[in-house]
């Protein structure tokens, strides 16, 4: 069995309880480079064939995972953050299901959330954003142009962006093109949960300026939207005392 386990955003105790456990009885452990905390891997049984894919192809992974197998050893992929945002495990699977190979996924923390839990953020106040764009800027991977930066702009929703910190010069004019006001507020996230975490402030006309003077080029998320100022937002109708649900009758107006 092969399970893809997420990692987690970086500190060591933010993986799940079904992650920590397939770790501690995993015979063999693909992990994710640099991306992974390395304190996860002393949790490894000390027999345990440790690969770091970071040095290795999809084909050579493949090749691992294949001879675990032919040995009845059980494999854990470890991703960082959760797999299902920008893990490439798709590709993975089906090459496996393909050779009749089972796997499994575990979902772990997001840095998405990780960031949040750093600022203290609600990604979705009433009256100001109630949706959340996940996305990044293109790079050497293509973006589809009808998900462009500028089109997602358009919506002046909340945005996420993954893998941009060294693109930001045109993620800032992208963003204004599509609709943010300059003074838009931002911030970008560094490794977020980390002992060595940072974030800085900003605004949208000020991101590549921000990661220009604080060196930030990679491992950090690019948060944009209103959400971040916390203001004028509409309190919660869930808890409010004339709300009826069905656990509460709401109280008549008075």
């Amino acid at each position: 069995m092969i399970h893809f386990v997420g990692a987690g955003p970086g500190a060591e105790d933010l993986i799940t309880v079904r992650g920590k456990r397939l770790i501690e009885e995993a015979d063999v452990i693909i992990y994710a480079g640099s991306l992974v905390n390395p304190e996860l891997l002393r949790r490894a049984k000390e027999n345990c064939k440790i690969y770091n894919s970071a040095c290795m192809t999809l084909e050579e992974v493949i090749q691992a995972m294949e001879q675990a197998e032919e040995k009845e050893l059980t494999t854990v992929r470890l991703h960082t953050g959760d797999p299902s945002i920008y893990g490439a495990v798709r590709e993975q699977m089906d090459i496996l299901e393909k050779r009749n190979i089972a796997y499994d996924s575990c979902p772990g923390v997001s840095s998405l959330c990780g960031a949040a839990s750093v600022l203290n953020l609600e990604y979705t106040l009433p009256e100001v954003s109630q949706s959340v764009i996940i996305t990044r800027a293109e790079g050497r991977t293509a973006v589809p142009e009808r998900e462009s930066i500028r089109a997602f702009a358009a919506h002046e929703a909340t945005m996420v962006l993954f893998l941009s910190a060294g693109l930001l010069k045109a993620v800032e004019k992208q963003l204004i093109e599509g609709g943010y006001a300059p003074d838009t507020p931002a911030a970008v996230v560094y490794k977020a949960t980390w002992p060595e975490e940072k974030f800085f402030l900003c605004t949208v006309g000020t991101l590549f300026e921000t990661a220009q003077k604080y060196q930030i080029t990679k491992t950090a998320l690019i948060i944009v939207g209103e959400v971040l100022s916390c203001r004028n937002y509409e309190r919660s109708r869930l808890y409010h005392p004339e709300f009826t649900t069905e656990y509460r009758k709401g109280k008549e107006k008075q």
